[in-house]
């Protein structure tokens, strides 16, 4: 029974150790991907089901200034802009500012659209709803991405993570930067 203990203690170490090294990158260019693709069917009227909402919501934060086919073109570049800068790495702060920009607005119509967004305010969100809220999930992912721009990294083993933790506090508290 020890030996077997071990040697999943062993595969628990390879397995959170290669998590460590490689999810940050996979979620990085799982989120470019998805940002890429949605922002790509933009430009083709009728294949994002989020282009109307995305309009209307345009159209409300610009008191009818931009009409839509300005908007959803404009959305779209932006959204693939946001895809390419987090498929490549490159210009990760500026990438991230626009995602968090964009993530704002796409909040906007559970206050706007209530009635589209759910059957039953606050609690039972139509699927347009749930196709908003689910955006918590990306902005959290974008968080952790960020948390890296620096050279940040995430650690599995348990007491580099404290050593570290415990740096990060001293070089916070005196002042220090990094």
């Amino acid at each position: 029974m020890r030996r077997l203990t071990r040697w999943v203690q062993r595969a628990d170490v390879r397995i959170t150790n290669w998590m460590a090294r490689y999810g940050i990158l996979i979620t990085r260019i799982g989120l470019g991907i998805v940002f890429f693709w949605f922002g790509v069917l933009k430009f083709f009227p009728g294949l994002s089901p989020a282009q109307d909402l995305a309009a209307r919501t345009i159209s409300v934060l610009s008191f009818g200034t931009i009409a839509p086919d300005l908007s959803i073109p404009v959305l779209a570049a932006w959204e693939c802009l946001i895809g390419l800068g987090l498929l490549t790495g490159l210009f990760m702060r500026a990438t991230l500012l626009l995602l968090f920009v964009q993530m704002v607005g796409t909040i906007l119509p559970l206050f706007f659209f209530p009635s589209e967004t759910f059957t039953r305010f606050p609690y039972a969100p139509t699927l347009e709803g749930q196709y908003i809220i689910k955006n918590i999930v990306l902005v959290g992912s974008a968080l952790v991405i960020g948390a890296t721009v620096r050279g940040g990294r995430v650690v599995a083993d348990p007491v580099a993570a404290q050593v570290a933790e415990r740096t990060a506090e001293r070089r916070t508290n005196t002042g220090a930067a990094r």
